[in-house]
């Protein structure tokens, strides 16, 4: 038992350490308002940890106004396996950025064990594998600089290969991830070209407050970081009553401000609604963003499933 509490602080310590020394994050892979719901799109090792068969499916569409602007769905199932230790899950993400559609689609796998069996504290390795593809059809908008456009359309196919960390309780969590370990070519809607895709970093985190008997408060974090540019940082606070309705705020670094409502509408379906107004010049020419989600667990004979925050 030593042993492991002495591994899971010097686990805590790496995260940190790796924490200060990012120099990064641009927005290459897609961002999400609600992603305190949608945990395994970032890190692999959260493949399994609700304990059933769980379904989540999110569609968002970013700076409504704006022609060509960015339009994700992510659609992601996750299970336990009969060895409890072992979680494995499907992710599957469709992004268009103006003339281009990108595809990823992952296998993640989680092998968890136990930390502290008092405090139920757990730590779960994370690995993922699958691909990438890159479609472009130049024909689609109007370019600021024609000359940078390719004449020819591309499809491209790469593999991705991703790791992630997950230390959680029945209270909090804290990850760690890298989403994919090899460059791809992707869209850049800034320089309206072909750009290599830099190593992504992903630090999540949450803790649930009891502040009365029917509200849970919770508070979390996603700090995103990619190699030669500067960190995003998504803060958020939720609040949950009577186990039915949730009520947040949130905030994207000098970005964006959001508010989210979710309803469990029973033990296994949640929807959830996400809108973000821009807080940057882009704001005269949009409306906002707007995000959906929906999550279906699949409760398992003679168990009573009890809505979790995370």
């Amino acid at each position: 038992m030593m042993k492991q509490r002495s591994l899971a602080k010097s686990l805590i310590l790496v995260v940190f350490a790796t924490l200060l020394n990012l120099e990064l994050s641009a927005q290459q892979d897609p961002q999400y308002t609600q992603y305190m719901y949608n945990t395994m799109s970032v890190n692999s090792a959260y493949a399994g940890q609700r304990d059933v068969l769980s379904i989540t499916g999110l569609y968002r569409t970013q700076w409504v106004g704006i022609d060509g602007a960015p339009k994700t769905i992510t659609f992601g199932i996750h299970s336990p396996l009969r060895n409890k230790r072992l979680g494995l899950g499907l992710n599957l993400v469709s992004d268009k950025l103006g003339p281009a559609s990108e595809t990823n689609v992952d296998i993640n796998f989680s092998y968890t064990i136990p930390i502290d069996e008092i405090r139920g504290t757990e730590l779960s390795f994370g690995l993922k594998g699958g691909f990438h593809l890159l479609d472009t059809d130049w024909s689609k908008g109007v370019f600021q600089y024609p000359d940078r456009v390719f004449n020819d359309n591309l499809s491209l196919f790469s593999p991705t290969i991703g790791a992630g960390l997950y230390l959680h309780s029945e209270k909090w969590y804290l990850g760690l991830s890298i989403p994919n370990f090899f460059t791809t070519e992707h869209y850049d809607g800034v320089q309206e070209s072909l750009a290599t895709e830099r190593l992504h970093y992903f630090l999540i985190g949450g803790y649930v407050f009891d502040i009365g008997e029917n509200t849970k408060l919770k508070p979390a974090a996603l700090v995103k970081g990619v190699s030669g540019a500067p960190l995003i940082a998504d803060l958020s606070i939720n609040a949950l009553f009577n186990e039915k309705l949730t009520l947040g705020l949130g905030y994207r670094w000098d970005d964006s401000i959001s508010g989210l409502a979710g309803f469990q509408i029973n033990p296994g379906l949640f929807i959830g609604y996400a809108y973000d107004l821009t807080t940057t010049g882009l704001n005269t020419y949009n409306s906002g963003s707007h995000e959906i989600m929906l999550r279906f667990e699949l409760q398992q004979i003679g168990r009573i499933l009890s809505p979790r925050f995370f």
